[in-house]
């Protein structure tokens, strides 16, 4: 009988502290510029995306500290270190859209009942500063957002705000052009859909893998099929593939192979494919030479 662990680091989440701290020192900056302004043109659209705003520049802080502590070393009582935290991290972030998307809608739907005089240009040049610094700072997180679901809660809640700053300048235009003032509250419920169905997509995805979900991507039939046809296998149990962090996925398995002559070569060639085909980093594999029912470790 033997055992094999293997470990291949990705450091995915270096790259990104940068792009966290220019993030959140731009969109703080923005916030201010956006509250001053929205008092001065009496801008309930303005007031409300300085809000949302803010409430993403919390979301940075919360995925920033998530990517931080995920590079933690291990201890004795957090063995795999804190490399869920990110996860966990990517939760947070998706119930602060959450949040955020109800603030919009409430304060869209009162003002469609209630809607008041607004300075149209003034809306208009502050929301297109806040298209260029959320574009800029999504295009900073655009990178890893395929690879890594704390880098795409990021990467959404920019775009996301971009897309509010856009409806924005739009309503402005509309309520210079026309003086129509119900443009800037649908609008808002708008955007607000278009950040629900982002939102909504990132919730299921973190709380998949706060559970220990195999990560979208992987086939675990398909796992289980390409090692059972490695040479000198014969049955493959108690196969369990679970996301160690939002980059790294981990394995163990439990492979039958009465006849395999080195085990250490079949270890080598289970370790080489899981790695190739399925990019899974951490995988504990134990060889038997019959297929031992009662074990379970």
């Amino acid at each position: 009988m033997s055992a094999g662990h293997s470990h291949h680091h990705h450091h995915l989440h270096d790259d990104y502290s940068r792009a966290f701290a220019i993030g959140i020192a731009l969109n703080v900056g923005f916030v201010v510029i956006e509250t001053v302004f929205g008092f001065f043109a009496n801008s309930m659209s303005l007031l409300a995306d300085a809000g949302h705003n803010l409430s993403d520049v919390l979301g940075l802080v919360v995925a920033w500290a998530g990517a931080l502590m995920s590079k933690r070393a291990a201890s004795q009582r957090f063995t795999y270190g804190f490399k869920k935290a990110p996860i966990l991290a990517a939760l947070a972030n998706s119930l602060f859209l959450l949040v955020a998307v109800g603030a919009i809608g409430a304060e869209a739907g009162r003002r469609l009942f209630h809607p008041s005089t607004t300075q149209g240009g003034i809306v208009m040049v502050v929301a297109t500063i806040g298209i260029v610094l959320n574009g800029a700072t999504a295009l900073l997180f655009a990178r890893g957002r395929h690879r890594d679901i704390n880098v795409r809660g990021a990467y959404l809640h920019m775009m996301a705000d971009a897309a509010v700053s856009a409806a924005v300048v739009f309503a402005g235009l509309v309520i210079l052009l026309t003086g129509q003032r119900w443009v800037d509250p649908v609008m808002g419920l708008v955007v607000a859909f278009v950040i629900l169905w982002g939102s909504i997509d990132l919730l299921k995805e973190s709380v998949w893998m706060s559970l220990a979900g195999v990560p979208s991507g992987i086939d675990v039939d398909q796992v289980e099929t390409e090692l059972a046809s490695l040479q000198g296998v014969e049955t493959v149990h108690d196969l369990h593939v679970w996301p160690l962090s939002t980059t790294e996925t981990a394995l163990t398995a439990h492979l039958v192979a009465p006849h395999v002559e080195s085990t250490d070569a079949l270890l080598q060639a289970a370790r080489a494919m899981l790695h190739d085909r399925f990019r899974i980093e951490h995988c504990t594999i134990q060889i038997e030479r019959t297929h031992l029912e009662d074990t379970r470790c």
